[in-house]
C-alpha cells in the first residue's frame, strides 16, 4: 500500500524565492516548471480564463489525472491576454520575476510585444526558456512540434520495436519529459550566471535535441560503419544477453548481462558453461552477433520455471535480472513503499491520488509535495492583489478569473 503523505505548504525547499512565470501548455513547459516547483519555486502558471491549460482537458474516469500531478507545486492565475489590461499585467509580473517558460510557435512571443530582447531591457536577470519543437532557427522552426513528431525523426521510433513489425512510438510523452528536465538543468545553469552578476539569457529547448541527444552514440556508430541498425526488440545490439524472458506462470523478466563477468555467470548458472568457450559466445562481440542463438538457452531455463524461482535462483547467484512489472505490480513492490517513490497525497476529488515523489532526493535540502495542482484562477487574486490591482474589478471586466 501506498504512504499517505500530507502535503507540506511550509517546506522551503532550496528554490524558495524564485519566481518562474509558466506560460506553457500540455508537458514539456509544465515539466520544466514541475521540476523547479517541487524544489521551491514559486510558479505561476498562466492560464486562459476560458479553459485554463490543456493538461486540464486529458481525462481518466472524468478526472485531470495528468494536471493534478504536473501541476502540483504551482499557482493558477487565470489572465486574458488578448485584452490589454492583461498583457499589462503580465508585463508587470515578468519585470520582477527570474524566470519565463513559453512554448508558443517561433515568432510568436515577438509578435506579442514579448521579444527577449525587450524583456531583458526591462530586467535583465530573466532567464527565458524558449519550447518548441525544432528550435528558434532553422528550416523547420515553423512546423508545430508535438513530441510524437520528435520521437518519429529523431531516430528512436526506427530503433524501437521488431525487425518484422512497424516502428513503435512510445506511450507516453517521452520526448517532452526528456526536454523537460534538460530544460530545468539549463535554468540551474543560467541561474549561477545570473547569481555570479551577469545577465539573463534566452535558452533555446527543442524537444527534437534532447531526443537526438539520449540515442547515444548512433550517430558516431553510423559514421564509423555505414550500418542503418536493424530493429531488435528487447535485445540490445551493443550487449548480451539482454532481453525480457517468459516464465512457465506467464510474467516476463528483464536480464542485462552487459558485461564479461555477469554473462558468464549467467550462463553457468543456467547449466550452460560450455558456451563460455564457444566462440560463438566467448566474447560481447560475439554474442551480439549471434544474439539469438546465446539467449536461446537462457529462454528455455526460465520458460521451465515460475517467475518467483527463476528470481530467486537468479539472486542468489547475482545475476542482474528482475521482474517486468505492470503498474498494479509497481504499486504493490515493497522496496516502491519503502522508498516512497510513489505517495498518496490529499485530493479533493478522489479522497487521495497517487503520484510520483520529487526527484531527486537531496539529503539537505530536500524538495517537497507543498500543495496539490490549483484550480483554474485560484491564485488569481492572490497575485493581483500582490500587483497593487483590483481582482474583482478585473474580473468583471473578464481580464481575468477568479478561482
Amino acid at each position: 500500500m501506498l504512504h499517505r503523505r500530507p502535503f507540506e505548504p511550509h517546506a522551503r525547499p532550496p528554490l524558495s524565492g524564485l519566481v518562474v512565470i509558466d506560460l506553457s501548455r500540455l508537458v514539456a513547459g509544465n515539466m520544466v516548471s514541475l521540476q523547479l516547483a517541487d524544489h521551491g519555486a514559486e510558479v505561476i502558471k498562466i492560464e486562459d480564463p476560458s479553459k485554463g491549460d490543456p493538461l486540464r482537458a486529458w481525462r481518466t474516469n472524468g478526472h485531470s489525472l495528468h494536471w493534478k500531478v504536473y501541476a502540483r507545486n504551482k499557482k493558477s492565475l487565470a489572465l486574458d491576454l488578448r485584452k490589454p489590461e492583461g498583457m499589462a499585467i503580465l508585463r508587470t509580473l515578468l519585470a520582477t520575476a527570474d524566470v519565463l517558460i513559453e512554448n508558443f510557435r517561433p515568432g510568436t512571443l515577438e509578435a506579442m510585444g514579448l521579444a527577449p530582447a525587450t524583456l531583458h531591457a526591462a530586467n535583465p536577470k530573466l532567464i527565458t526558456v524558449r519550447v518548441s519543437g525544432f528550435g528558434q532557427d532553422g528550416p523547420y522552426r515553423e512546423r508545430p512540434g508535438f513530441g510524437t513528431l520528435v520521437e518519429g525523426m529523431s531516430g528512436f521510433a526506427a530503433m524501437n520495436g521488431f525487425s518484422d513489425r512497424e516502428p513503435v512510438l512510445p506511450p507516453l510523452a517521452l520526448a517532452d519529459m526528456v526536454a523537460g528536465l534538460y530544460g530545468a538543468f539549463a535554468v540551474m545553469i543560467a541561474r549561477r550566471e545570473v547569481e555570479a552578476g551577469r545577465p539573463g539569457q534566452v535558452i533555446d529547448l527543442p524537444l527534437l535535441d534532447p531526443m537526438v541527444s539520449i540515442l547515444g552514440p548512433q550517430a558516431a556508430m553510423f559514421q564509423v560503419s555505414g550500418d542503418i541498425p536493424a530493429r531488435t526488440g528487447s535485445r540490445s545490439n551493443t550487449t548480451s544477453p539482454r532481453n525480457v524472458f517468459r516464465t512457465r506462470d506467464g510474467r516476463y523478466i528483464a536480464i542485462s548481462a552487459s558485461i564479461q563477468a555477469m554473462a558468464e555467470r549467467l550462463l553457468r548458472t543456467i547449466g550452460r558453461a560450455d558456451m563460455i568457450a564457444d566462440p560463438r559466445f566467448a566474447t560481447n562481440t560475439a554474442r551480439v552477433e549471434n544474439g539469438a542463438e546465446c539467449e536461446a538457452p537462457i529462454a528455455d531455463f526460465i520458460a521451465a520455471r515460475d517467475c518467483a524461482e527463476v528470481l530467486a535462483i537468479f539472486e542468489k547467484a547475482e545475476i542482474t535480472a528482475a521482474p517486468v512489472y505492470d503498474i498494479d505490480q509497481l504499486v504493490a513492490d515493497p522496496h516502491v513503499a519503502a522508498r516512497e517513490i510513489l505517495v498518496d497525497l490529499p485530493d479533493a476529488d478522489l479522497g487521495h491520488v497517487a503520484m510520483h515523489a520529487v526527484v531527486p532526493r537531496l539529503a539537505a535540502t530536500p524538495g517537497a509535495i507543498r500543495t496539490p495542482a490549483p484550480r483554474l484562477g485560484e491564485h488569481s487574486a492572490e497575485i493581483l492583489t500582490r500587483l497593487g490591482c483590483d481582482p474583482a474589478a478585473l474580473a468583471a471586466k473578464g481580464v481575468v478569473k477568479l478561482g
